[in-house]
């Protein structure tokens, strides 16, 4: 790496190192209105302040042009010999890149003497800023230039803006990503109103134009071609065309540069800048969506053009040409594309006919890590495993789409979308995961294990969402075909999740046979996971409701000690919380507000909202007991806030309300309808977060304790009126 001399502080000029008249310097006035970028050019000025060297970096049309000429018209009064901007991005020779330099700063030598060593006398007493736009083409070129003229001139600070650093020592880098949603609604709201007088964002386009920024990608030149498309379209009719969006963002704008004409040109500059085993790549990876790892890449993206071994070194050469964003990510280092990005190297791949070879690849990696998932999350890695699934979801998206639209493909979309429930259900995406359960089981499979997966799991979901008619249905039709077809797996799965649908109904006697005879079966094909253990949980849960805290407790110690030996943290939680259940009933409040809070924890750090609004309810009534009825209306107001997003609030059932009915009841005659009411609507108005940090972390002194009222179970054992079907976003 070349060396740079050490910067010292960017000095003031002194009175008399000030030109006359006005400014040194050759930026060009700016025509409209700069918005956003605050803290870029914040980090800006103080790069420039402690470097003498400081690149700009991004994907072409992000705006590193119009940031360093703003920037640098900010911080002009700094440097007395001014500012100056060398354009080199239609300068293809690099053997004229001193000539054209020397041309914008100094006048014409006519000496004889090399042009480097002119340039360099010329810069040699002088405090200036030298603006090099443009130069990813001439990298090496600029970068030998750079690192001689800041050795010749102390004075000089050299503002580099392109798509790669210059790579030598001491450069500080500012990589410039696309406007936040913000600022890009700002930007395309101001150039729309350039083009169309009057031009505002209101309720009628408000989304409208939310979604156009969101699509572009918050890239200000594809803003500002899309503005301009309005003197002959609606926001709506540029909206719906963006799928062909390099024809549409198209401009003809007078002054501007070539490249920024159109946003294909923008885009293909980087491509041309490119070797060919980068434009390989890059056409290649446009078949992920959202963040993706190396570890795929070199599973879908290698051949014998592509060697595996040698992806990292053509990653990390698209990375410094902003083509992809490293990011670090709860699930590791992941790359991303931007979605322009993509949708140019996707335009280069159907020219190919490697595409659908490529897609399949990428399908079986992702069946291949769904089914590593699920079996891993029986385990301590519970909580990567969640952050892994999250992350890898809009590609899980991918290939459950390409699985589902081949007819010869349909069961492995099943069986992705089945292996999936541990997501679906403990990571709070119920109705995301019935919604890809319903597609695959609506279409015909010869792979009976495929079906009979889809088809326990969507009965799991539909008794969570609280769909007692689809999830009889699913589960009926698992039991049938799993005995016909000898799938023990299977059926012990069906009979387990119609035990917890007759839990949820209220028919105490047939969920305990039903969840007892499950577990049998699980004991005898071998079976043992987290559901495994949910089952026992349930079971106890059904001990609990009919009177037995005893029997539940001796249940769920077992379970917490399987836990244990296993790492798993999320059945735990839910025996936690029958734990709770069976404390607070048996008058030990103390107890029972420990075990909720941590159940409370886990729940939320799985973003299992269910497990959470059942803590939450629960610890409304050890609240109640502890005194504190005002904080106990609270959490019921919170809670009911959150239901809505669950299914039906407490599955409908009079066994699992009889705690939130003895709360209500209980603290509305301590604190009045009136006061009951206010404090309910204090609950109703916070949000998730600050529910349960207001429970993890009270603010001030418990209050003196009140008598705890014990449950008493209701005197029927007749089923709970049927749930109706409302989806929403839980797990349980």
């Amino acid at each position: 790496m070349r060396r740079l001399t050490r910067p010292g502080p960017l000095s003031r000029p002194s009175p008399e190192r000030l030109r006359a008249p006005g400014r040194q310097g050759n930026l060009p006035a700016e025509l409209n209105r700069f918005i956003g970028r605050d803290d870029e050019l914040a980090a800006l000025a103080r790069h420039l302040e402690s470097a003498r060297l400081v690149t700009l970096t991004g994907l072409g049309g992000v705006g590193k042009s119009r940031l360093a000429g703003h920037g640098a018209a900010i911080l002009q009064d700094r440097f007395c010999d001014g500012v100056w901007l060398v354009e080199l991005s239609s300068l293809r020779e690099p053997h004229l890149l001193d000539h054209t330099v020397a041309e914008a700063l100094a006048p014409a030598d006519h000496s004889g003497r090399p042009v480097r060593t002119a340039l360099c006398d010329h810069l040699a007493g002088r405090e200036l800023l030298l603006i090099l736009d443009g130069y990813e083409h001439l990298v090496d070129a600029c970068a030998d230039l750079t690192a001689e003229l800041l050795r010749r001139a102390p004075g000089l600070r050299v503002l580099a803006a392109g798509r790669r650093p210059l790579g030598l020592t001491g450069e500080q880098n500012v990589a410039l990503a696309p406007l936040n949603t913000a600022d890009a609604t700002a930007l395309f709201t101001d150039r729309a109103a350039a083009v169309l007088g009057g031009f505002t964002v209101g309720a009628a386009n408000e989304a409208a134009v939310t979604e156009l920024c969101e699509r572009l990608d918050g890239i200000p030149l594809a803003l500002e071609l899309a503005a301009g498309r309005l003197r002959a379209l609606s926001v709506d009719q540029v909206l719906h065309r963006l799928d062909d969006r390099f024809r549409l963002l198209t401009g003809t704008a007078r002054g501007a540069l070539p490249r920024h004409q159109t946003l294909r040109t923008a885009i293909g500059w980087s491509h041309e800048l490119c070797t060919p085993e980068e434009r390989l790549l890059w056409a290649r990876l446009s078949v992920f969506a959202g963040q993706f790892d190396l570890e795929a890449v070199e599973y879908v993206c290698s051949g014998p053009e592509l060697p595996a071994g040698e992806l990292l070194d053509v990653i990390a050469e698209l990375v410094a040409q902003s083509v992809l964003v490293r990011e670090e990510t709860a699930a590791g280092v992941r790359y991303r594309m931007l979605d322009t990005v993509r949708a140019y190297g996707a335009g280069w791949l159907a020219a190919t006919p490697d595409g659908d070879r490529l897609r399949r690849r990428h399908r079986d990696w992702y069946l291949g890590l769904a089914t590593w998932c699920e079996l891993d999350w029986f385990s301590s890695r519970q909580a990567e495993i969640a952050a892994r699934i999250e992350a890898e979801l809009p590609n899980l998206r991918v290939a459950l789409e390409q699985s589902l639209e081949c007819p010869a493909d349909t069961h492995l979309g099943q069986y992705l979308a089945g292996t999936l429930w541990f997501y679906w259900v403990g990571c709070g995406r119920l109705s995301e995961g019935r919604h890809w359960l319903d597609r695959a089981l609506e279409l015909e499979s010869d792979h009976d294990d495929a079906r009979l997966k889809a088809l326990w799991v969507a009965g799991y979901v539909a008794v969570l969402q609280g769909d007692t008619v689809g999830a009889l249905g699913a589960l009926q039709e698992c039991r049938d075909e799993a005995e016909r077809t000898g799938n023990a797996t299977a059926a012990a799965y069906a009979l387990h999740r119609t035990g917890c649908l007759a839990l949820v109904c209220d028919d105490m006697p047939r969920a305990e046979e039903l969840l007892r005879g499950a577990l049998r079966r699980y004991r005898e094909i071998g079976e043992l996971n987290s559901n495994v253990l949910l089952g026992q949980v349930e079971l106890a849960m059904a001990v609990a409701f009919r009177g037995e805290p005893a029997d539940a407790v001796r249940l769920c110690e077992d379970v917490l000690e399987v836990c244990e030996d296993h790492g798993e943290r999320w059945t735990r939680a839910y025996a936690q919380f029958v734990l709770a259940y069976a404390s607070w009933s048996r008058g030990d409040g103390e107890r029972a507000r420990t075990l909720l809070e941590e159940s409370l924890a886990v729940h939320h750090a799985f973003h299992d909202l269910l497990g959470v609004v059942l803590a939450i309810e629960l610890l409304a009534m050890v609240t109640l007991g502890e005194g504190d009825a005002e904080e106990a209306a609270v959490l019921q107001g919170a809670a009911g806030r959150i239901w809505p997003s669950v299914g039906l609030p407490l599955f409908g059932s009079r066994y699992f309300r009889r705690p939130h009915a003895l709360c209500e009841e209980q603290a509305r005659q301590r604190l009045g309808a009136e006061h009951y009411g206010r404090a309910l609507r204090t609950g109703e108005r916070l949000g998730l977060d600050a529910t349960v940090a207001r429970v993890l972390r009270p603010a001030g002194p418990v209050p003196a304790p009140h008598r705890t009222v014990r449950i008493v179970p209701p005197d029927t054992n007749e089923p709970a009126a049927s749930p109706s079907a409302s989806g929403g976003e839980t797990a349980g």
